[in-house]
């Protein structure tokens, strides 16, 4: 896994719960912390985080990661707002992340491996998302969803079907979302 990816860990369990959390993160995960945003990782070392998170925080590792993916949003559409920018909505943005963002991605942080999603999008009010990763992280993207809908100003109503953690071949998301009445 990228070093961006613990970068962004860090910042988000940082500007949330404080750096001592950060640190005692760090501690019960028996790792350095010392990541570079070029460098690449075990993914291992993300799910010691993860786990640590979970026994301090008591709450499932799927919630963190979905905490994780959820609070990340407002830091990426601050460093690079130029995806965001580029749409009015979430439907549209989820639409380029094969094609645009991960391409970017790609040459931002080479050797990136990023999860490849199916859409079916003959539905005006739900967008079917098949995730497929080996890291089975569909929590993540759960949570980046949740965000962008939250940084778009729309209600969103997510439900998964599928996930490959269930025993299924990939992880089917029914996504809806509208613009906020607030």
């Amino acid at each position: 896994m990228k070093g961006v990816v613990f970068n962004l860990l860090e910042a988000v369990v940082q500007r949330e719960l404080g750096e001592d959390v950060w640190d005692s993160l760090l501690e019960q995960a028996q790792v350095d912390g010392a990541y570079t945003s070029l460098g690449n990782y075990p993914d291992d070392e993300m799910m010691k985080l993860v786990a640590a998170a979970s026994a301090a925080l008591n709450k499932s590792p799927d919630d963190i990661v979905r905490w994780f993916g959820r609070s990340a949003i407002p830091l990426l559409a601050a460093k690079h707002p130029h995806f965001f920018d580029a749409h009015q909505s979430t439907r549209p943005f989820l639409l380029g992340l094969n094609d645009v963002i991960h391409v970017e991605v790609r040459k931002l942080y080479p050797g990136a491996v990023v999860p490849v999603f199916n859409y079916d999008n003959t539905l005006p009010e739900i967008l079917v998302m098949e995730y497929v990763s080996p890291r089975k992280l569909c929590a993540l993207a759960e949570g980046f969803i949740e965000g962008t809908a939250a940084h778009y100003g729309e209600e969103l109503k997510l439900h998964q079907p599928s996930c490959m953690k269930r025993g299924d071949r990939s992880c089917v998301l029914h996504i809806s979302v509208k613009k906020s009445k607030a």
